[in-house]
């Protein structure tokens, strides 16, 4: 299983497609919004089509091997 690291955030949600930014697993909006409507993207171990999904603390991101975790 690979390592997850943290990624704190300011709010109390943050979006998937702006999260994966802030955890530096994707460069830009336009790789977020591919990516995901790809279906290449999980929140908690299922795929996540919805770019707008809210995460909150401890949901876990996993994209191209890596993983993080809403902090």
């Amino acid at each position: 299983m690979d390592d997850v690291h943290d990624v704190p955030i300011r709010d109390e949600t943050i979006r998937l497609g702006q999260f994966l930014k802030l955890a530096n697993l994707i460069d830009t909006g336009a790789d977020a919004k591919g990516v995901i409507a790809e279906g290449l993207v999980a929140v908690n171990d299922e795929v996540e089509t919805r770019r707008g999904r809210q995460l909150r603390a401890g949901d876990v991101v996993s994209f191209g091997g890596h993983s993080a975790r809403v902090r």
